[in-house]
């Protein structure tokens, strides 16, 4: 349905983390655009999978995980497909999102190549910062009263 937005869990602590200041100027650290498109992934999906949705997007990406063991939310860049760089034997059809994340934790930034890629692309992991780890939803930042508490119009109008 047009204008429909799924709310996984990675969606809404992206939006968290997006929501604060130190959290944009983070990832403007990290070559982040305000506008920029981010793809929500799941440990155990297909990098193909993943990588097709970076494609769809045409630019730079930021790719979106929580780690399954931890709960953290893991983000990286990707580029497009490079001409200039040297091309790299595709990725593994088994590779999922998590491994990939889990690569880059060690190197840092990796050239890779997708087989429905002609050119090499770089994906390199932001690194991690209290903001980016804050479990703090928006409902619980802007939480509503609940039992006990009148509301304000009621209490007015029985003033009166």
């Amino acid at each position: 349905m047009p204008g429909r937005i799924v709310r996984t869990q990675t969606a809404i602590r992206v939006a968290d983390f997006l929501a604060t200041r130190e959290g944009k100027a983070h990832l403007a650290d990290y070559c982040w655009t305000p506008g920029m498109p981010i793809v929500m992934t799941q440990p155990a999906e297909s990098l193909n999978d993943a990588m097709g949705m970076v494609s769809i997007h045409g630019r730079a990406v930021l790719v979106a995980m929580l780690d399954p063991q931890t709960d953290e939310l893991q983000l990286m860049h990707v580029t497009v497909p490079q001409p200039a760089l040297q091309v790299a034997k595709p990725s593994s059809d088994r590779l999922t999102v998590g491994e990939f994340f889990d690569r880059l934790g060690t190197d840092l930034m990796i050239e890779f190549r997708m087989k429905f890629w002609k050119h090499t692309a770089v994906a390199h992991k932001i690194p991690a910062c209290a903001a980016m780890q804050s479990q703090n939803t928006a409902t619980a930042r802007y939480s509503l009263p609940t039992k006990g508490v009148k509301p304000a119009l009621a209490t007015a109008a029985s003033n009166r």
